[in-house]
């Protein structure tokens, strides 16, 4: 790992060349399987980062550019890879390749203002080098994916900083003792249903298909409850998940997305949108920033919200691809369509955001007892989560070959135990319905490999959420019209007795 540096301000033209022998010393240091899986080590050591020095106009106008907030920081982060805690999430980084075709990782960047660095420094009593030293180090941290989200997340952090800076030798003899007594404790606290806590009540979703509503419920609860897709309109029910505190629990009801029914199921959809906003506590309104201004959509959900008096807050989401100059007409334009409690700039899919969000929501829920313990995440059951990690694989692997008329039913979910009672295996039958013959083909695909590709990658996620192995078996059928069929809807889950 190389840590490349530019400095593109003028005050501190000498002082960066101080910095070098501790990041490079930093470089090594992070290269440690207790910060990075221990099979990407190796592939990290081709890696860099580029860390550039700047003033404080120049992050605060970075900071109003990508996060849309007009403020100056210390650091700020930007990552390439998509990354948690040390480890990749997919198949494999995003490689670049050098003028001469090597393939090399780009890590992301660092901003560092020095002068806030200096600031800081005089005010914790060390050297300039010492803290820009630890801003990095905390930086290089985000880009590797670990975050300060929770109570947990922030001590392993902490914990992690204090390692690095050791390591470069630049802790200081407290930092280096409390090492020995920091314990990160994996084990969750439960705080049970009826403890009161400061902001407790339900959220509400709402919004087009396709608008992140999924994605931030997945970034919010940290596990994959609600699938995934491209394709609109992919969450069918109210998918119920929890945010938990030590002082707030926060309860996200993720609607289907509003579109023109063209359905029974479609019908359904719609219907299930609006009766999971009208039992909220506050109503989170998302909005696709691309889009410029709301639709008919936007405005039809603005009337519903008036008429039944819902508190709203509306989140602008993909806020990460246009720039922050872009961004204010956006926010002028949908402040028009009803009197928002605020309206917050987001990026679901890299997390910009989305911790002021969070406190803002839990601001405007009132105090009351927790409803659910707090290690209470879902109220999807396993196997209702299987099945949707199932079609969310056919849905990306069959792209524009398949329309949204795709179920899956899970017909068996059986579950073996080690002598310790320990769930060791999980024998899953699932059947996947399509409503066409030429459809089915597709989803087998030739020679069977692309069920083979779906069932694989499928099995794989299924094995992260239930943390056991799985043997998983597809089979795909033909149901002509289900999505217009009252049986069939209520079989998997999409009709209206389900509501009763």
């Amino acid at each position: 790992m190389t840590i490349k540096t530019e400095n593109a301000q003028s005050e501190y033209s000498e002082a960066p060349a101080e910095f070098k022998p501790y990041l490079d010393k930093l470089c090594d240091a992070v290269l440690s399987d207790e910060i990075v899986d221990f099979p990407l080590i190796k592939a990290l050591k081709e890696s860099y980062l580029t860390v550039t020095y700047v003033d404080e106009e120049q992050i605060k106008q970075a900071n109003s550019d990508n996060r849309g907030i007009d403020k100056v920081t210390d650091v700020l982060s930007f990552p390439m890879q998509d990354m948690e805690n040390g480890k990749l999430i997919g198949d494999s980084f995003d490689y670049e390749y050098d003028k001469d075709g090597n393939t090399q990782i780009n890590l992301g960047d660092c901003l560092v203002c020095l002068k806030r660095a200096e600031e800081q420094a005089a005010e914790y009593g060390h050297s300039l080098t010492r803290e820009v030293v630890f801003l990095v180090a905390h930086s290089i941290l985000h880009l590797l994916g670990y975050d300060h989200m929770t109570d947990t997340d922030e001590a392993r952090m902490i914990r992690l900083q204090k390692m690095l800076m050791r390591d470069v030798g630049l802790a200081t003899e407290e930092e280096i003792q409390s090492l020995e007594n920091d314990v990160i404790d994996e084990e969750e606290v439960n705080f049970p249903a009826g403890t009161l806590c400061k902001h407790c009540g339900y959220v509400a979703f709402l919004g087009r298909p396709n608008v992140g509503k999924s994605t931030l419920l997945n970034y919010i609860t940290g596990m994959k409850v609600a699938i995934v897709s491209h394709k609109p309109q992919t969450t069918r029910t109210n998918i119920k998940s929890i945010y938990n505190t030590e002082d707030t629990q926060i309860i996200f009801v993720d609607t289907p997305g509003v579109h023109n029914p063209g359905s029974k199921m479609s019908k359904y959809m719609v219907d299930k949108s609006f009766a999971g906003a009208k039992g909220a506590d506050i109503v989170l309104m998302l909005v696709d920033a691309r889009f410029g201004k709301p639709g008919s959509i936007e405005k039809r959900l603005a009337e519903l919200c008036v008429e039944n008096k819902k508190r709203v807050i509306l989140a602008i989401n993909k806020a990460d691809e246009i720039s922050g100059n872009n961004m204010l007409p956006v926010i002028a334009e949908y402040s028009g369509l009803m009197d928002f409690v605020d309206i917050v700039p987001i990026s679901a899919k890299t997390g910009e955001n989305v911790d002021v969000l969070l406190n803002l929501l839990a601001e405007n829920l009132p105090e009351g007892p927790r409803l659910y313990d707090s290690l209470y995440m879902t109220d999807q059951t396993e196997r209702e989560i299987s099945a949707e990690l199932i079609r969310e694989q056919i849905l990306h692997y069959t792209d524009q070959e398949i329309p949204h008329g795709v179920a899956v039913e899970i017909t068996k979910f059986e579950e073996k135990y080690d002598e310790m009672g320990e769930r060791n295996l999980a024998i899953i039958d699932a059947s996947v319905i399509c409503d066409r013959d030429s459809h089915k083909a597709i989803i087998i695909g030739k020679g069977g490999q692309m069920l083979k590709r779906i069932g694989s990658v499928a099995r794989k996620n299924i094995e992260n959420m239930l943390d056991c192995k799985v043997y998983l078996d597809l089979y795909v059928k033909v149901r002509k019209d289900w999505k217009n069929n009252d049986i069939f809807l209520n079989q998997f889950g999409l009709g209206a007795e389900d509501d009763e």
